[in-house]
């Protein structure tokens, strides 16, 4: 959760702004408006030391009677210098009839330390794992292989009788060596 600045208006007097003299973030953060009167318009302004490390999308700001409303100021970390920043945020009510001022000082952000924990069972091998071509009758695998097996050979062996072409004959040998490998592979899986 971001930090939160808090800015009180018109909680006493019509208008006025009750702020904490100073503010301390290593972050971006919001700049919450608490309106305890009739709506207003809030301009809100970054002095040129806060405004090279951070951002407001709009500075203008209508806030409701009697409600709150955030505001974020965006902080480029990447940009802060390691001693930090420490500027002033100028804070507006009612086009000029309030004015305060409060200190703001950007801190660099503490390193997270992020460990990983390391198991016992990383130190074991893995087991080895079947190979689907070993896993051979076991598996269920082998009845599908031998009923392909079984058709290849016989159109290959039938191919061969009926056409009696040499390149047929030496595609249908192919064949059946290809059927006996795999065959071979099966048994031995």
């Amino acid at each position: 959760m971001p930090d939160e600045l808090p800015v009180h208006i018109s909680r006493d007097d019509l208008h006025a702004i009750e702020i904490p003299a100073s503010f301390e973030t290593d972050g971006s953060f919001d700049v919450v408006l608490v309106n305890h009167g009739t709506s207003l318009h809030v301009h809100l302004h970054l002095d040129d030391t806060l405004s090279q490390v951070a951002s407001i999308d709009a500075n203008n700001h209508y806030v409701e009677s009697d409600s709150n409303r955030a505001v974020r100021i965006n902080v480029d970390t990447d940009r802060l210098p390691d001693d930090g920043v420490f500027g002033r945020l100028k804070i507006v009510s009612a086009y000029g009839s309030e004015t305060r001022w409060v200190d703001v000082e950007l801190t660099q952000p503490n390193p997270t330390k992020q460990s990983v924990e390391v198991d016992e069972s990383l130190s074991k091998p893995p087991e080895p794992e079947q190979n689907s071509l070993q896993s051979g009758w076991g598996s269920g695998a082998g009845l599908p292989v031998l009923a392909l097996g079984g058709v290849a050979l016989v159109v290959a062996i039938l191919a061969a009788v009926f056409i009696q072409n040499t390149l047929v004959t030496a595609g249908a040998a192919m064949v059946v060596g290809g059927v006996v490998v795999a065959l071979y592979m099966l048994v031995r899986g």
